[in-house]
């Protein structure tokens, strides 16, 4: 199994950041990553992918975006050289949005019908390939050195010769955010489970009755991580939900689908070491810059800013209490 292709879902609007979605897409939205650099959200999860040996990328967007996209990234890169010619952190981000956009394809979603509907829009980039799938809201932070997140599910994925999806351990009261799987241990690699059932956003009785991991801690699920590595044959399970909805109405979610693979062929989940941030989540900007800063070169920085930040919290506290 050769995995070079990736697909990033961009097409949202991103409502839940009001209002800054009303002026900027969500997936341009700066933050400085863990080389010290500033760059677009949707810049950090395309390394994410290409430090993985990916070697082309799709983006899902919405009508109209594609151009706002390249603009954006070639006004960027044109702008550094002309503004820092000659420093050397403006090099290196010339140098990567450079590489990025002779890799970077796009595909928009006409209509907004759906994330499956997404992941659908780009059947024609994929063809016949198994395919890095990541999600355009989702920052990822490994906790293996010089190994990213995407790297340790495509080297199962090649190990295994099938589909897989990252999941990782997540407290009972938040499984009600994210897509949960059920099912059993793979005995021969750590980490690893067979996928037997899949639900979006379960409630916690449901999960309870419905999605219990023999083995996993008390009181924890198995959520997904935000990525998969996936079959082409995806998009024949996809495009027989989309032909079963009269006059394009409703939408096509991709855990059905994902359920329907897992029962058509073998489909792994790999319990990621690594942490994702949604960056569209209550406090998700600042969480996940925070995480970016203590994971790179600014951690003993951000570290101080924050320490100070507490205490002069804490005195603002007692002085407003008098003490």
């Amino acid at each position: 199994m050769n995995i070079r292709k990736a697909v990033i879902t961009a097409g949202g609007r991103g409502i839940r950041l009001y209002p800054a979605w009303d002026t900027v897409q969500k997936a341009m939205l700066p933050f400085i990553d863990r080389d010290g650099l500033n760059k677009p959200a949707i810049q950090i999860i395309a390394e994410e992918a290409l430090d993985s040996g990916i070697e082309e990328i799709c983006v899902v967007c919405a009508p109209g975006d594609e151009t706002r996209y390249r603009e954006r990234f070639e006004a960027l890169r044109n702008n550094l050289l002309a503004a820092y010619q000659g420093v050397d952190w403006a090099q290196k981000q010339e140098e990567r949005l450079d590489n990025l956009l002779k890799r970077l394809h796009f595909a928009t979603q006409e209509t907004p019908l759906g994330y499956g509907h997404a992941v659908y829009s780009a059947k024609r980039f994929v063809g016949k390939e198994p395919f890095l799938l990541l999600l355009g809201d989702h920052l990822y932070i490994s906790h293996i050195k010089g190994k990213r997140c995407a790297r340790q599910l495509i080297d199962l994925a090649i190990r295994e010769e099938c589909s897989v999806a990252a999941v990782q351990a997540t407290p009972e009261h938040l499984v009600r955010h994210y897509g949960t799987v059920g099912g059993k241990r793979e005995s021969r690699i750590q980490g690893v489970y067979y996928i037997e059932r899949i639900l979006e956003k379960p409630t916690l009785s449901q999960a309870e009755l419905e999605l219990h991991v023999p083995g996993l801690r008390m009181g924890h699920y198995l959520c997904f991580f935000g990525m998969h590595v996936l079959n082409h044959t995806l998009f024949d399970i996809l495009e027989e939900s989309i032909n079963k909805i009269d006059d394009k109405q409703g939408e096509i979610q991709l855990t059905p689908a994902l359920e329907e693979l897992a029962r058509q062929e073998k489909y792994l989940a790999l319990e990621l070491k690594g942490f994702r941030y949604d960056i569209g989540a209550r406090f998700g900007l600042m969480k996940a810059q925070l995480a970016l800063a203590l994971a790179g070169v600014d951690h003993d920085e951000a570290l101080t800013e924050l320490v100070a930040l507490l205490a002069e919290t804490k005195r603002c506290k007692i002085d407003e209490s008098g003490g």
